[in-house]
């Protein structure tokens, strides 16, 4: 349903950044498989341990097993943007203007997307007693196997006087704000091609950064104590900045 929409609405949108609308529905027959292993490829390489079995033996199958969960967006960014930028170069188009239109597209998807993780009681925070709070059995559990909780707290979250933050939430709000804030920003018009993503990865980069931060199942840079998605966030967010600044 969100992939749909954001397809319809970058195809409304393509002729104001002089996209060709045939031509852009013929990027999306390669950009999607392209994500979608761009997206599996960026949880094996930082979550290694999903390609092999009980007994330690390397498991192609569980390495390509996407219908088990295990997919990270930044990946899917990752390939979308390099796979945009060859087919820009081989059908004469200007890749820019592709981005600008596509991020809008990227937005949608991952606002809608993020949903997905409130079916699966998936990719929630640490412990919090705000309002908003989510609570269930399936995540008491959770915190207990990970140690994220002691016996007494264990019961306050069956109980729902304690819960944990919905980070899904957080994030599918941000990018809903993003997405009006760039509707906004392209209706005043672009100062230069480019200006709707570069602003689209500052934007996704510096929430994404605050918002992993609240998680408790990030994925981890090769061993250490920093998260993958927010240092990719950081590093993108300044990297767009200083080309928007050139």
């Amino acid at each position: 349903c969100g992939f749909l929409l954001a397809v319809w609405f970058c195809y409304l949108r393509a002729y104001r950044f002089g996209v060709d609308r045939e031509k852009l529905l013929d990027m999306l027959f390669f950009a999607v498989p392209a994500c979608i292993v761009g997206a599996r490829a960026y949880y094996v390489i930082f979550n290694p341990s999903v390609c092999y079995d009980a007994d330690g033996t390397f498991s192609f199958y569980r390495m390509i097993a996407i219908w088990d969960g295990g997919l990270g967006i930044y990946g899917a960014i990752i390939m979308a943007v390099l796979t945009v930028a060859v087919y820009c170069r081989v059908r004469g188009q200007n890749f820019w203007n592709y981005a600008d239109v596509g991020c809008y597209g990227v937005l949608i998807g991952q606002m809608i997307g993020r949903w997905g993780n409130f079916v699966n009681v998936e990719a929630f925070g640490g412990l919090t007693d705000l309002p908003w709070r989510m609570c269930s059995q399936s995540i008491a559990n959770y915190l207990w196997n990970h140690g994220y909780v002691d016996a007494g707290q264990y019961q306050q979250v069956l109980d729902g006087t304690l819960g944990v933050h919905p980070t899904f939430l957080y994030e599918s709000l941000w990018n809903l704000l993003g997405l009006v804030l760039l509707l906004l920003l392209a209706k005043k018009g672009r100062k230069f091609n480019g200006q709707i993503f570069l602003s689209y990865v500052i934007w996704y980069g510096v929430g994404r950064t605050v918002i992993e931060g609240l998680r408790t199942d990030s994925l981890y840079f090769f061993g250490t104590l920093l998260r993958s998605s927010q240092i990719v966030g950081l590093v993108s967010a300044a990297a767009a900045l200083g080309v928007m600044v050139v």
